[in-house]
């Protein structure tokens, strides 16, 4: 599967975004998704994650409340809506896929910046 991530843009402090990642093929399915985001300077981070089915959600401390995971598999697409956005949530965000089977995400789009003024 490989991963388009777009949606990312420049946005006031308590502004939504909400980001898409479109999978190309017919197996996204298959895949448990998940955001992560990298800000200047620091490691990158897990935002959140959505398992194969999207019944299972979860987020990290730093976004649980503001930001919302979700997933289409018909139209083989992964979202991540952002509300509540604080100068902090500035990073470049990554969609990654990996089989539930796998303990790491290996396959990843190439990010989308997202910049909250404040």
């Amino acid at each position: 599967v490989q991963l388009q991530a777009s949606g990312g843009g420049l946005v006031q402090a308590g502004g939504s975004r909400r980001l898409s990642c479109v999978a190309s093929g017919r197996t996204f399915s298959l895949y448990d998704m998940g955001w992560f985001r990298q800000a200047p300077g620091k490691e990158r981070e897990l935002a959140a994650t959505i398992n194969w089915s999207g019944n299972i959600a979860k987020y990290s401390d730093s976004v649980k409340g503001r930001f919302t995971i979700s997933r289409d598999n018909a139209r083989n697409t992964a979202y991540l809506q952002m509300n509540s956005l604080r100068p902090e949530d500035t990073a470049v965000y990554y969609c990654a896929a990996k089989l539930p089977s796998q303990e790491l995400y290996d396959r990843w789009g190439q990010g989308t910046q997202v910049t909250v003024s404040s």
